[in-house]
């Protein structure tokens, strides 16, 4: 079968089996063009419960998925590939962050949406990185433990310089092992292009930069910008998206380290066999995981 073959099966057989297909705008290009919606996880989250489809696929990894189940309990959520998870949200766990807790009882404990459900369950308030420093801002507390991600963490407390932040060790692998001498490198081979990274790099890459702002955030500024040349700091699957987008601009890698694996891991025949019935897991969570976890997010849309 060829990709624009697949591509019409999928969007055959999701609508026989009442599916709605969520792809992170970190997929590949023929896995967006059949997703009913695309985006950053936590928009991804929100369409998913509003979606009137009783069966969600979420084309993106582990986390994704089950705060899809989160937000949208009522629904059977699957995992096109089940091997799809997420390093930074792996990095630490409910009893970790219990310990923690127990040594700064006073913090508040703000969670990067890039972790798992089980982890949530301990913590006050969920964030994403793009409504990170306007929630952190309107904690009435000004002590913040922030976890996982601790660039995301430094780039937030730099913009709040009243708040006490506390982190942790953790974080994205993959922005963060871009450096200066890769931003140096790509400015002086494209001497007219603005720098736009993910907070998720590391602070001294973060200083070098035109523009800082999430997934999405990078793309809307690429795309609304008067400028004809950008060098992307983040998954290089994103620069790839806003060529097509944007045809008339000029796009290029930050680095060519910035590949997700975990992202590249599910494949166009992936999603065409979960969507069959023949691959893919559902994500199953228990009701108290899904209460309590919950709860964060709830805190994250009230402050948000």
């Amino acid at each position: 079968m060829t990709i624009a073959e697949i591509q019409q099966e999928i969007l055959r057989i999701k609508k026989e089996r009442d599916i709605c297909i969520l792809a992170h705008s970190y997929q590949a290009r023929e896995i967006l063009e059949v997703a009913d919606f695309t985006g950053d996880s936590y928009k991804l989250s929100v369409d998913a419960s509003k979606s009137t489809n009783k069966n969600i696929v979420m084309s993106g990894v582990r986390f994704m998925a089950e705060t899809c189940k989160i937000l949208a309990p009522e629904k059977r959520v699957f995992l096109p590939n089940p091997h799809a998870g997420c390093s930074m949200a792996d990095q630490m766990d409910k009893q970790l962050i219990s310990q923690v807790k127990e040594k700064y009882p006073d913090y508040t404990v703000v969670a990067y949406i890039n972790t798992t459900a089980d982890l949530k369950t301990i913590c006050d308030v969920c964030v994403t990185s793009s409504s990170a420093v306007e929630i952190c801002r309107k904690i009435e507390n000004d002590n913040i433990l922030f976890i996982p991600d601790c660039n995301l963490g430094d780039y937030v407390a730099k913009q709040l310089p009243e708040k006490n932040f506390k982190l942790l060790s953790g974080g994205c692998p993959i922005h963060a092992c871009v450096n200066t001498d890769d931003v140096k490198k790509a400015k002086s081979l494209y001497p007219n292009a603005e720098v736009l990274v993910h907070p998720e790099c590391t602070p001294d890459v973060v200083a070098m930069a035109d523009y800082v702002g999430s997934t999405s955030g990078i793309m809307n500024y690429a795309i609304n910008s008067d400028k004809k040349e950008f060098i992307i700091g983040t998954e290089i699957s994103i620069a790839e998206h806003l060529q097509y987008m944007c045809p008339d601009k000029k796009f290029h890698y930050l680095s060519l380290k910035l590949i997700c694996p975990n992202m590249k891991s599910t494949t166009l025949v992936d999603l065409y066999n979960c969507v069959k019935g023949d691959a893919g897991e559902e994500i199953i969570l228990d009701d108290a995981t899904i209460g309590d976890a919950k709860k964060c997010i709830d805190e994250m849309i009230r402050l948000g």
